[in-house]
């Protein structure tokens, strides 16, 4: 196959000149896009509401809009699913990213407009190109193809027609440029496919025999299938398949806690890992910087940030910055307005400023309490109305618990462990713990998702907690009394780890 990547370089390398802004003038840059976002969308209705026609000044925007959650955009957000027009951006927004995480209903409906296609998504993941290009100059990455691992549509869900509501990259390929359809694996047909258990094989059949040069996905799913490729065709390192590959563009979870495992089948003075932040509601930041895992944060994206200091993130009238008064070393909430009609919206996400003058950043979790170690986001709403139904079912009454992710080792899959103390203990705690899990899976359309076959997440296992073995952990912390709380679901190990020591003792 022909490599065009001599050809395409120069253009991809020219948009770094204009990311050199960044360095000097991120004030202008955001204040730019700002002006850009109002002007789009004066004569919808909330730009009707807050008289964006008269607003000139961030301070103007800041005074004048309030911050949203999703469940206080949720009314307008559903008629734009519903079909209307000129509700929180121009036009009528057929698109829509679905996913988990609020406490007022199984899914939320991110918009998905013409704009945040153009502007915000498929611009972001040039803007990664881009850096890679710049990092890797003997990059071959253009004389094969990429394989993209996607989700689906939400098939089941009567909606107006033309309405498509899916996840977010079952809504880019359904949208990509058929030209760059032809540069990537698996099949459009292969990849919207809904069902795991029958889209891994033909992913994996797909893959087999083609020259990829580039991966694109969620670090736990795309692990899941390169074993499976290896496993069918018997070899031991992945670039055994495609001696070609050189690069792994991942996002969505923390690539850490897989490292080691994609090492493990890589040769790894061929492969190279690009941490990208890209969430349903935008494409946002890309490491710039083999040296440095922190991203850059994308300016021009049609996205205006802020930033809300964590500490203040429960106050009724937190301070919220502009990017050009944050402070490097500080972690914050962040919000956005963006080209999707997402206006001071509240991410869920923080984010640590790592440095100013480009803005680095990482991502230092959620705001709340969560798993989303594989993907599943599964929310502590989720976890105690799941725990509540398995209690009435079984009789079991549960005094004290918490969860966290166990990941994939030795042949193990990953799965969540419980740690539950129960005032009175199900006479079947396999019954239990299987009710616990089917109650998570109807309440969360990710969590089943990611359990659909057992493929990404294995059934959840249970640890019985002595009696007292939280009290003894509060008291261990200093936070035993009347303001005491368990964290109930952790992503990372460390909380259950140290109950797990008293549990031994």
């Amino acid at each position: 196959m022909i490599d065009f990547t001599p050809f395409v370089r120069g253009r991809f390398l020219g948009r770094l000149q204009q990311h050199a802004r960044f360095i000097d003038h991120a004030d202008a840059v955001q204040q730019g896009e700002l002006v850009r976002l109002i002007e789009k969308a004066a004569l919808t209705r909330i730009g009707r509401k807050y008289d964006f026609s008269s607003i000139r000044t961030y301070r103007q925007f800041a005074s004048t809009l309030p911050l949203y959650s999703y469940e206080n955009l949720r009314p307008s957000i559903m008629r734009m699913v519903n079909g209307a027009r000129d509700e929180l951006w121009p036009g009528r927004c057929v698109n829509f990213a679905q996913s988990s995480g609020t406490s007022d209903g199984r899914s939320k409906y991110i918009p998905i407009t013409r704009e945040s296609f153009e502007w915000n998504h498929y611009q972001g993941a040039s803007d990664v190109v881009s850096h890679y290009l710049n990092l890797n100059p003997a990059s071959r990455i253009f004389s094969g193809k990429a394989m993209i691992l996607g989700g689906s549509f939400a098939n089941n869900l009567q909606l107006k027609p033309g309405v498509r509501v899916g996840d977010l990259s079952a809504n880019l390929i359904e949208n990509m440029n058929p030209l760059a359809n032809l540069a990537r694996i698996p099949s459009k047909r292969v990849a919207l496919l809904e069902d795991w258990t029958e889209k891994l094989p033909l992913m994996v059949e797909a893959a087999i025999g083609q020259n990829v040069t580039n991966l694109s996905g969620v670090p736990s799913w795309f692990l899941t299938v390169l074993k499976e490729v290896l496993k069918k065709t018997g070899k031991s390192c992945i670039h055994e398949v495609w001696p070609n590959l050189e690069v792994f563009f991942h996002g969505g979870i923390a690539f850490e806690p897989y490292r080691q495992q994609y090492e493990a089948i890589c040769d790894m003075d061929k492969m190279r890992f690009l941490d990208t932040y890209n969430a349903s509601e935008g494409f946002f930041a890309v490491q710039s910087d083999w040296s440095s895992e922190a991203m850059l944060l994308l300016l021009d994206v049609g996205v205006f940030y802020e930033f809300l200091p964590v500490e203040e993130s429960d106050s009724e009238t937190p301070e919220v910055y502009p990017i050009w008064e944050i402070e490097p070393g500080r972690t914050y909430e962040l919000i956005i307005t963006g080209a999707n009609g997402l206006w001071r919206y509240r991410l869920g996400d923080t984010v640590t400023i790592e440095q100013l003058n480009p803005v680095k950043i990482k991502i230092a979790g959620r705001t709340r309490s969560f798993i989303n170690a594989f993907g599943e986001e599964l929310m502590v709403h989720n976890a105690d109305h799941a725990i509540a139904l398995a209690e009435q079912e079984t009789g079991a009454e549960v005094l004290n618990y918490t969860a966290a992710p166990v990941y994939a080792r030795d042949g193990e899959r990953g799965h969540h462990q419980w740690l539950i103390e129960f005032a009175r203990e199900p006479s079947d705690t396999a019954r239990f713990m299987q009710l616990l899990d089917q109650h998570l899976r109807e309440v969360n359309s990710d969590y089943d998702a990611k359990r659909t076959g057992d493929i990404f997440l294995a059934a959840p296992s249970l640890v019985i907690a002595p009696e007292g073995l939280f009290d003894r952990w509060l008291a261990s912390t200093g936070k035993l009394g009347g303001q005491r709380k368990v964290p109930r679901l952790s992503n990372n190990r460390t909380l259950i780890e140290q109950m797990l020591k008293l549990v031994e003792r």
